[in-house]
């Protein structure tokens, strides 16, 4: 075996959604601040990515976390999600990954019975703390950035399904989020698939029809994501995140919940100090509330909270052999979807 390059992973899922967190192997990203770094996976080099996400050393139904020593002084680690799109600028679920890996492996020291870490993304610092007993990082909460709605009841013009309302909302990235009862769905996983199909084409829609951009962060623009937000049978809160080019996402959904709580409290459907169960496609769950409200660029925004657990599953190191073919790796549409055009 000879291999020209080498990573370490421990792998994790944070309530079903698996984020693994790169813990050797990548030294530095150039720029000067994580959003510099995230703009040059995404604008400059993108092979570090398409190595680590694509087959056969990746795969659909995950993100890849690249672990940085943090800019800020304030900050314990900085982070940025690979994913088979793009490098993105925040994830609640990966947030909770990384914090029980940064623990449970002692990278951080693990204090009982809280310990708090401080992470360092494009979207500004996170608060993250993590309930601890026995050596396990049992929850993780995270006060999550500043969200707020962009556009509420914007509609669309999508080829094949006509008029549809969406809202777009900032919870760490933007959201087009969709009722499903415009289609007649239900939220189970037996719908996955048509699922991923509408929200890709909402998506397209929204890609080309609305202006989405971050009015503080210069270089935080585009949708990252739709979302179908409704309840279960027993009416609790209930999502599924599309993910280019065409997979859901298995947990809840942090930045997707908190941009949906951005929205909710706009509209005077949730309130401040409330708390609440957030449902994933699998039935996982996360604690969702607002512990405050704040003002970004004087729109009325949000301070969400999210609180769920993570677990290690495994330990993996991957290379590649000088002769591979296959260096960047490929996707497929049998497993990645075939929104491949969503891919930017």
């Amino acid at each position: 075996m000879r291999w020209s390059k080498t990573f370490t992973m421990v792998e994790a899922h944070a309530e079903g959604d698996v984020g693994r967190v790169i813990t050797g192997g990548v030294l530095s990203i150039p720029g000067e601040t994580i959003l510099d770094k995230l703009l040059h996976i995404n604008n400059v080099d993108d092979r570090l990515r398409r190595f680590l996400v694509n087959e056969p050393r990746g795969c659909a139904q995950m993100s890849t976390n690249l672990l940085l020593p943090p800019v800020h002084p304030e900050a314990d680690a900085a982070l940025i999600i690979l994913q088979g799109d793009k490098a993105h600028a925040m994830s609640g679920s990966n947030s909770i990954c990384l914090v029980t890996v940064l623990l449970e492996t002692g990278m951080v020291e693990m204090k009982e019975p809280e310990t708090v870490v401080t992470i360092e993304t494009a979207a500004g610092l996170v608060k993250a703390v993590a309930k601890c007993s026995n050596g396990k990082c049992e929850r993780v909460t995270l006060d999550m950035p500043p969200s707020f709605p962009l556009l509420l009841d914007a509609e669309v013009d999508v080829p094949g399904l006509g008029k549809v309302v969406v809202d777009i909302s900032y919870g760490g990235v933007f959201y087009g989020l969709i009722d499903p009862d415009q289609f007649g769905l239900k939220l189970t996983t037996e719908n996955a698939r048509k699922l991923v199909d509408l929200g890709c084409r909402i998506h397209r829609a929204i890609d080309t029809q609305l202006n989405v951009r971050h009015p503080e962060i210069a270089g935080l623009s585009g949708l990252s994501y739709t979302m179908f937000v409704g309840g279960d049978d027993q009416g609790r809160m209930k999502g599924v995140t599309v993910v280019p080019p065409g997979r859901v996402d298995r947990s809840p959904c942090g930045t997707g919940n908190s941009a949906r709580l951005a929205a909710m409290y706009a509209r005077g459907q949730f309130a401040e100090g409330e708390k609440r169960i957030a449902r994933s496609i699998i039935d996982s769950e996360f604690e969702v509330s607002i512990i405050g409200t704040t003002k970004v660029a004087g729109k009325a925004g949000i301070l969400p909270r999210i609180s769920g657990r993570g677990w290690i599953h495994g330990i993996h190191q991957i290379g590649v052999d000088p002769t591979d073919p296959y260096q960047l790796g490929y996707m497929v549409s049998d497993c990645w979807g075939d929104a491949f055009d969503l891919l930017k």
